[in-house]
């Protein structure tokens, strides 16, 4: 998971011992998503990584490798996550996003994510702001 998304200059850049972070004891509850083929040893196409609130889901972060871009693999990722939020009964789900991030907005937006906000400066390594955006499950 850790090299496919330090090979994707867009993706949130988290170090080895943040990873491991994710999934302690101690961290809120999260889900990981992963996309392969379906034989055994297949390479990751893209991942997902969600934190969980009883209310609200934030999606943290969604990489997919670029052999594999415009095939669909992000749409299918977010709409799992978004099926799974949805039985578990939860009322909303929300990203932040590189203002610059053109494919990831076109894709948030086909799904009907609406930006409701900016975090200037959020990003770094490019320094950029973020787009803040939020999706009601009932409207699926």
């Amino acid at each position: 998971m850790r090299e496919l998304e330090q090979n994707c200059e867009t993706a949130a850049h988290w170090s080895a011992a943040q990873y491991d972070a994710l999934f302690g004891a101690d961290a809120p509850t999260r889900v990981a998503l992963i996309a392969t083929d379906k034989f055994p040893g297949a390479p990751i196409m893209g991942l997902l990584i969600a934190r969980c609130l009883p209310e609200e889901w934030e999606i943290e972060n969604v990489v997919v490798d670029e052999r594999h871009r415009q095939r669909g693999v992000g749409t299918s990722l977010v709409r799992k996550l978004l099926a799974d939020a949805g039985a578990a009964g939860v009322e909303s789900a929300v990203l932040e996003v590189r203002e610059s991030n053109r494919p990831a907005l076109r894709l948030y937006e086909s799904i009907g994510f609406k930006a409701e906000g900016r975090r200037k400066n959020y990003y770094r390594e490019p320094d950029e702001g973020a787009l803040l955006y939020r999706l009601k499950i009932a409207d699926l």
